[in-house]
């Protein structure tokens, strides 16, 4: 096999590894950390901080708006600034299948790149294994992340309370429309790609405007349902949110209409949801309408103490619907 695919070789420690990594990963992460070369790097920090892994197994690998490169960096990014940190070093892990396309590495690489410019983050340690042929699915991708806690903040559940507003940055299940989309050969029209997106600036800005804010969770597996139905639990309050304010593309819905989808359910990667003190509802609004990855931000719904540990969706004919947790992956392999 050429060098136009992967090989075992480029696994095994050697010449080809370090080919692989000098000429197509050093270049693309380049900095002061990464070139060290060891087996680690040494980081300079400050304050508090925040850790957290994740690891992506999308299908297919790439998709309308990202490919699962940017999805890593993004979720990773995202998964930080949830708590209220800034997001500074990321470390990558790649288990690769022999025989993968050079050039689909390279793009994903790229990408990769582009995603943690925007980030402003460094990618200073990593890994790469290679794995039989029909072993690995493609490719697996593996991201640690540390941040600085910001000062103030206080990102926890527990710290949601009865008569707070549920604020959504914009519109949901655009992800998992493109992932499927792609996956079973339907088309979708051209503003519907991906959400994917890098949100630690745009939760910067919501922390100066208002440092109070209770907790933010981006809306990922299970979508704005799990996270809804997780925070009722942990915080013990009821949840209600209105239908008509759900903000969900017609396109989207209609494509969940024809495969049986709840939007609520979908997975989204560059969405979050925040619980804060309807005094500061108004600011936080119009401090993410100013950025792009919030301007079709909106109020969704209100926590109140009864029915504690539930989230009802009030519908449009004026009912009350309760919004389970799922109990399984809707769709699987979305990220």
């Amino acid at each position: 096999m050429d060098d136009s695919f992967i090989t075992m070789a480029h696994g095994a420690g050697g010449l080809k590894s370090r080919e692989l990594v000098e000429k197509m990963m050093l270049p693309a992460f380049d900095n002061k950390y990464l070139r060290q070369m060891h087996d680690g790097a040494k980081l300079l920090l400050k304050n508090n901080i925040a850790f957290t892994t994740d690891s992506y197994v999308v299908k297919p690998l790439f998709f309308r708006g990202g490919n699962i490169g940017k999805l890593a960096i993004c979720g990773t990014v995202n998964d930080l600034s949830m708590t209220g940190a800034i997001p500074r070093y990321l470390s990558v892990g790649m288990i690769i299948e022999e025989g993968f396309p050079m050039v689909d590495l390279q793009t994903i690489v790229n990408t990769m790149k582009k995603a943690a410019q925007e980030a402003g983050i460094y990618i200073v340690t990593g890994d790469t294994k290679v794995v039989d042929k029909n072993s690995g699915d493609g490719i697996f991708i593996n991201t640690a992340g540390v941040g600085e806690l910001i000062e103030g903040s206080n990102i926890a559940p527990q710290n949601v309370r009865p008569d707070m507003d549920v604020i959504v940055s914009g519109y949901l299940g655009d992800h998992a429309a493109s992932v499927m989309a792609v996956r079973h050969g339907l088309e979708l029209p051209d503003n519907i790609k991906s959400d994917c997106a890098p949100l630690n600036g745009l939760v910067k800005e919501i922390l100066q405007a208002a440092p109070q804010v209770a907790v933010m969770r981006d809306a990922t597996r299970g979508g704005a349902a799990a996270v809804l139905n997780e925070i009722a639990g942990q915080a013990q309050v009821g949840i209600i949110i209105d239908e008509e304010k759900v903000p969900v593309r017609k396109e989207v819905r209609g494509f969940c209409d024809i495969l049986g989808f709840d939007p609520l359910y979908l997975a989204n990667e560059g969405k979050l949801i925040a619980f804060v003190n309807k005094k500061d509802t108004p600011i936080v609004l119009q401090t993410m309408h100013k950025n792009k990855y919030g301007k079709n931000a909106c109020m969704i719904g209100t926590t109140n103490d009864k029915s504690c540990g539930e989230v009802g969706l009030r519908t449009i004919i004026g009912g009350i619907r309760i919004v389970d947790m799922p109990a399984g992956e809707q769709i699987p392999r979305i990220c």
